[in-house]
């Protein structure tokens, strides 16, 4: 099969389409012809020597992937040959072909394209397994959500709509707060112009956000904590703005708040497992109800994995970047 390689970590330049061995299916495990895959941040990492993926698992960026299933692994029920699926993956997703542990396939929801559907299970996971199964937003509560224009931010806005929240957002320009406010977004902040702090308390009557989703790390961690209301929860997925910060213990006491880090890539098997079983139960009916949608900025194909990276290091783009392998 074709896969993008990366020989040395370094720029875009450093992805490399050719021919690679064909993955070999384990027990539970389930071989995908991949359709589409789609860019995050962790492959850029990845790509620049400093996010090597687990241990065990495949050398080549991609953490999810649309296809179809093409062979079922031994002690595997429920898929059969031909399913169109999408899978949360711990790398692999830039290639032709990719094996999946059989937990961590999802069916393409009804009213999605098999090659848009790409765009769902990263994002979704990420989202659904911090904002509702570690943080536990509430109707009623009010969400931040940083870099709302993202693929992170755009499922995120659209979920937490989706349980009743009063939802919050930073982005840069004008354009993408106007995008986040048509998928449903009430408080619009642009960070390069606006205090997100002052502008959030103004907008809650002081009250400040119930639960906030966090990818800058070290640099927003203090104005989080500021931005929280009493027992408010932050939730930390990402370090764009670095790794050491500054933490006011006696601010967080004082609003019996909760801060959590978490990340999805090197999760147990069991683990990614259950939240891919919990995505299916929860947002997969609003999915196919026309409630939730992915936002897509654009497919490239996949040899052309470069110029996807630097449509998304360029942070221009609205949603997701997907790739989608040549037929």
């Amino acid at each position: 099969m074709h896969a993008i390689t990366i020989p040395e970590p370094g720029g875009p330049e450093a992805l490399v389409w050719g021919e690679v061995p064909d993955p070999v299916v384990g027990e539970g495990e389930v071989l995908v012809d991949v359709v589409a895959t789609a860019v995050n941040r962790a492959d850029i990492l990845q790509r620049q020597g400093f996010y090597d993926p687990p241990p065990g698992t495949s050398p080549y960026p991609g953490l999810e992937c649309s296809g179809r299933v093409a062979q079922v692994g031994p002690g595997v029920s429920g898929w059969a040959v031909g399913d169109e699926v999408c899978a949360l993956l711990s790398g692999g997703g830039y290639a032709e072909k990719v094996a999946v542990p059989a937990g961590q396939l999802l069916p393409v929801p009804e009213g999605i394209g098999v090659d848009r559907a790409a765009a769902l299970p990263e994002v979704v996971c990420t989202v659904w397994s911090n904002v509702f199964m570690v943080a536990h937003l509430r109707p009623g509560e009010t969400f931040l959500v940083h870099g709302g224009s993202s693929g992170i931010g755009t499922m995120a806005v659209q979920l937490a709509k989706a349980v009743g929240a009063k939802v919050a957002v930073t982005a840069g320009t004008e354009e993408k707060l106007e995008r986040c406010a048509e998928l449903g977004a009430d408080i619009l902040i642009n960070y390069r112009e606006q205090d997100f702090v002052a502008e959030l308390r103004e907008a809650t009557d002081g009250k400040g956000a119930d639960v906030i989703l966090d990818n800058m790390g070290a640099k927003y961690l203090d104005r989080n904590v500021q931005a929280l209301a009493v027992n408010g929860r932050l939730v930390i997925i990402g370090m764009q703005g670095g790794v050491k910060g500054e933490l006011n213990i006696g601010a967080l006491l004082a609003k019996r708040a909760a801060i959590t880090a978490t990340t999805l890539r090197a999760r147990p098997v069991e683990e990614k497992a259950a939240i891919v079983a919990a995505v299916r139960e929860h947002v997969w009916p609003l999915v196919s109800g026309g409630h939730v949608r992915p936002v897509i900025d654009r497919e490239i194909p996949m040899p052309d994995a470069a110029e996807a990276h630097r449509v998304v290091e360029d942070s221009s783009h609205i949603g997701k970047v997907l790739l989608v392998t040549p037929r």
